[in-house]
């Protein structure tokens, strides 16, 4: 520096010259220490939407510089994007809002996440504690809002809480059922400021569980007794990383698998005892092989996943649950062997005890895997359009890559791929099939491309889930996400329609217009494409797919006659002749 145009600051004229930010040096305060203890749980991400009770967090965020805060458009888009970054990372995912509306638009994704046993923290604002015993502006019950729609829900009320609380709120998301927590922070608390020597606490070492050799021995027995056994795997497969175990115990027992929407991939489609997913509303191909079972070996599955009676009306089958946690009660699916543990390391035990015991079947179910087959491959060459469901679904899966990940939303379409869209991985085919939320994929998009940089990821919704969190686009866009957003276009509510139908051969008040999808992209700052005849779905998806960057929205017009056409088709369908 060149010292004539030095200035010497003296005692006398400090404080004239001196920043306001340097004359009152920062004291570390709540806020701070919240920071200090997500960081320390490996929070490098936070989705949300400042206000003015959280500025205190937010400054907090700013100072520590450690996490990245994205801001979204919409609470709820926050929300979405939490839970697909938990449920791909199997890590909490965050979202944060501020009191009032801002956290009232959180309890969806909050709900959605802990119904498919997503772990989630929510962080939500609240004013100070000095008016929540009264009618306040803004002032919610917030504890009362999201107890019931989470595994546990918190306020903090004391600076010396905090590492507790938010370990405790992290450790319940991910214990044996994980879920959604929900962390309340009033203005007044992030502001207090912290006793010297409070620190983040540290993280406990991972504890599996396995299971007792009198379990084990138990399992097999039953096993053994059985004569037409048959897998049915959930989501918590992928949670604990069994999908190796899972196929050795199926080879091991030459058994059939079928997964859950929300399991899709945890067994590969390539495999040959491979059933596909059980679920769908009437009664699919899977289903007459759990017609014919006398045991069901269930894996990581849950209840909220599908109702039960679809597989066991009669409640006459023998079940063994095996999961991280007991399952709820339901009529239709009564356990006779409730295994919790570690569920790798459960199937490893079982799976050594059943080749002592040279146990195996002769299961196997080929007419279905070939009926699947041939129905995904059914309208390959169709060129009519509006485009078939069928082809739409072939000229997706071709145009993705095996570990590609594709989401996909509620709706007409959801049934459709849940059912045709082939699956190789966990994780590369993520249903919602627990809450059903519909609009959830579009955000979700933006944190599985945040989370997997360079990796393709594509977005599968119809037009009426497209524009209720449409305002993502923006966010996707400004943080440079790279994705394609598929939207199947019929104009109308169509599962509801489709229901309706089949209720009582009319429907009502479900239709609906659409924008203009090049001008809305285009408004935006992405890339819009209108599909126009059958053979242009393939080479859009493709050259998206491969674009560096950018978001890319294609509208893809769908002839929905075909649903009934399946309802039909199903109900013909007999395995006795």
């Amino acid at each position: 520096m060149n010292q004539e145009n030095t200035v010497e600051i003296t005692t006398e004229n400090a404080s004239e010259h001196t920043p306001e930010t340097t004359r009152h040096e920062h004291v570390r305060n709540v806020a701070d220490l919240f920071v200090e203890c997500l960081v320390n749980e490996g929070v490098h991400v936070i989705y949300g939407i400042p206000g003015e009770e959280n500025i205190p967090l937010m400054e907090a965020l700013e100072r520590d510089g450690r996490i990245r805060f994205v801001l979204t458009r919409h609470e709820q888009g926050a929300g979405f994007m939490a839970s697909t970054q938990g449920h791909l990372t199997g890590k909490p995912g965050v979202c944060m809002a501020t009191l009032g509306p801002g956290a009232l638009n959180l309890t969806l994704p909050v709900a959605q996440a802990n119904a498919s046993t997503i772990p989630m923290v929510a962080i939500c604002a609240q004013g100070n504690v000095s008016r929540l015993y009264k009618e306040s502006h803004q002032i919610v019950d917030l504890v009362s809002v999201f107890r019931p729609l989470t595994q546990w829900t918190s306020m903090i009320a004391t600076p010396s809480s905090v590492p507790e609380i938010i370990r405790k709120a992290f450790s319940v998301a991910q214990r044996k059922r994980p879920g959604a927590t929900c962390l309340i922070l009033p203005e007044d608390v992030a502001e207090m400021p912290v006793p010297a020597g409070i620190r983040p606490l540290p993280l406990p070492d991972t504890m599996h569980i396995r299971p007792t050799d009198g379990t084990i021995a138990r399992a097999a027995d039953i096993i053994s007794q059985a004569q037409h056994p048959i897998i049915l795997a959930g989501n918590g497969v992928a949670r604990a990383h069994a999908e190796n175990r899972l196929l050795a115990l199926a080879e091991q027992l030459n058994v059939p698998v079928a997964t859950t929407f929300e399991g899709k991939g945890v067994i590969s489609d390539h495999i040959p005892n491979a059933l596909g997913v059980v679920g769908f509303m009437k009664h699919d191909y899977e289903n007459f092989a759990f017609d014919e079972a006398d045991l069901i070996i269930s894996v990581g599955f849950s209840i909220q996943q599908f109702d039960p009676k679809k597989i066991n009306p009669n409640d006459d089958k023998t079940i063994i649950h095996i999961n991280t946690f007991i399952e709820d009660t339901d009529a239709h699916y009564s356990t006779a062997l409730n295994i919790m543990g570690d569920i790798d390391q459960t199937l490893e035990a079982l799976i050594t005890r059943l080749q002592v015991k040279g146990i195996r079947f002769d299961e196997s179910h080929p007419l279905i895997h070939e009926l699947l087959n041939s129905e995904f491959r059914s309208y390959a060459s169709d060129d009519s359009f509006p485009m078939k469901p069928q082809r739409i679904v072939y000229d997706t899966r071709r145009a993705m890559a095996d570990d590609d990940i594709t989401l996909v939303d509620t709706g007409a379409l959801k049934m459709w791929m849940a059912r045709l869209y082939p699956t190789y991985y966990s994780n590369t085919c993520v249903i919602d099939n627990s809450l059903s939320t519909m609009a959830w994929t579009l955000p979700g998009a933006v944190a599985a491309s945040l989370e997997n940089p360079g990796r393709p990821v594509l977005a599968v919704m119809g037009d009426g889930s497209f524009l209720m969190n449409v305002q993502e686009i923006e966010t996707s866009v400004r943080v440079g996400a790279r994705m394609v957003v598929l939207v199947w276009v019929d104009k109308a509510y169509g599962l509801i329609k489709w229901k309706m139908n089949i209720h009582n051969g009319s429907y009502e008040d479900v239709d609906f217009d659409d924008p203009d999808v090049l001008e809305l992209a285009h408004s935006f700052g992405a890339r819009g494409h209108v599909i126009e005849a059958a053979d242009e779905l393939y080479p859009t998806l493709c050259e998206a797919l491969k674009n560096q960057s950018g978001v890319d929205i294609i509208a893809c017009p769908v002839d929905y006659s075909e649903n009934m056409k399946l309802i039909e088709k199903l109900g013909e369908v007999d395995f006795g002749n």
